[in-house]
Parts: C-alpha cells; sequence; structure tokens
C-alpha cells in the first residue's frame, strides 16, 4: 500500500505543478515542473521507485525492476492523483489546465515528440535509478527532473509536453469536464508516452548487455 500512496502522492504534486503554472501563466513553467518531479523522486525513489509515470513503471516492468503484477495499480494510483490534482487545481485557481497540442502542429509531430521525449525520459531512469551500475548515487533525482525540464523547453510548444500518460489523461479529464473541453487528443499521451517507454526499455537492455 505505501508504494501506491507514494505513487499517488507524487504524481499529485507534479500534476498540481502543472496545472497551477499554466493557469497562473508562470514564466519558467518548465522549470518548475521539472523541479516538482525532482522532488518528488527524491521524496518517494527509495519506497516506490518514484515513478509517478505510466510510461516509467511501464518501463520499469519491462526492466525487471518491478513486479508486472504491480503495473496495473501503479498506474490507477498514479491516474487518480493526476485527477485529483486537476480538482484542487480548479479549487484553487477556479481554472483548469491540460496538455494539448498546438494547433500548426500536426499529428506526426506532436506524436513523435511526445514518443521521443518520454524514451529520453525512462531511459535516463533506467540507467540513474535501476542500474547496478549507478547504484547508491546522488543525482538520479536531478538528472529525472532535469529531462522534463529539457523536453518541456523543447516540445512543451508541440504537443503541450505531456511525457506522461497520468498527466495527459488525468488533467485532461478533469479539464473537459469542467470547461467542455474535448477528449481528443487525450490518445496521443496514452500512445506516444507508452511506446517511449517500451523502447527505452528494450535499448536499456542493450545498453546492459553491451556494457556487462
Amino acid at each position: 500500500m505505501r508504494n501506491y500512496l507514494t505513487e499517488f502522492i507524487g504524481a499529485f504534486f507534479l500534476c498540481l505543478t502543472i496545472g497551477m503554472t499554466v493557469v497562473n501563466g508562470t514564466p519558467m513553467a518548465p522549470l518548475a515542473i521539472g523541479c516538482s518531479l525532482m522532488i518528488m523522486v527524491y521524496m518517494g525513489g527509495h519506497i516506490s521507485g518514484g515513478h509517478y509515470n505510466p510510461a516509467v513503471s511501464l518501463a520499469a516492468v519491462m526492466r525487471g525492476a518491478l513486479p508486472a503484477a504491480q503495473l496495473v495499480p501503479y498506474w490507477v494510483s498514479q491516474l487518480l492523483g493526476a485527477v485529483v490534482a486537476g480538482a484542487v487545481t480548479q479549487v484553487i485557481m477556479g481554472a483548469t489546465a491540460a496538455p494539448a497540442p498546438a494547433a500548426s502542429a500536426s499529428t506526426v509531430a506532436a506524436l513523435l515528440n511526445e514518443v521521443l521525449f518520454t524514451f529520453a525520459l525512462c531511459l535516463v531512469v533506467l540507467n540513474v535509478a535501476t542500474s547496478k551500475k549507478t547504484s547508491g548515487n546522488s543525482y538520479y533525482g536531478l538528472a529525472i527532473g532535469f529531462t522534463v525540464v529539457v523536453g518541456a523547453f523543447a516540445g512543451g510548444g508541440v504537443s503541450g509536453g505531456a511525457y506522461n500518460p497520468a498527466v495527459g489523461l488525468g488533467l485532461n479529464l478533469v479539464h473537459g469536464m469542467v470547461a467542455g473541453a474535448g477528449m481528443g487528443h487525450a490518445w496521443l499521451y496514452l500512445v506516444g508516452p507508452l511506446l517511449g517507454g517500451a523502447l527505452a526499455a528494450t535499448v536499456f537492455k542493450v545498453q546492459e548487455a553491451e556494457a556487462s
């Protein structure tokens, strides 16, 4: 239970930071979002692995760092954290926010952006937080959080920069209910990140085999 509670809390604060900074128009919002992930990873990495992202959990299962039986409970905990964060954003800010692709971005561009930066995020997580070769390092949270900063700055204006199905689905669900917005783009934040996570796990296995 402590793992699922930790995943809920981490996803909640990550998504609350996203929602509040976007609604507030906070300058340098990607930095705040990446730092939120970083501190939550340090908070819960030693308990649940500090995933807060279904794509990361999928990659961890494929890598063998998370039992497959725990995958769906992790996903549920992460999605619930995102949904509650969206609701709390509405209470605090009087509005909601959710990732959406730019009107000028093609579907291929938005999907590819979500795949690539989620791939980068998951590959970083696997290398700094699950590899025996980096075991016990103190920089894992920084590496993970700043991967999101890079992705948000570089590609946030293309796809919305979710890189996380919990963010993309949970916040869009609440935003859709409150603002009457549709969920037409939500599939991008499911397919893209999960594909990126699966690719990262595949590449990680090659890296580990080559390094052994």
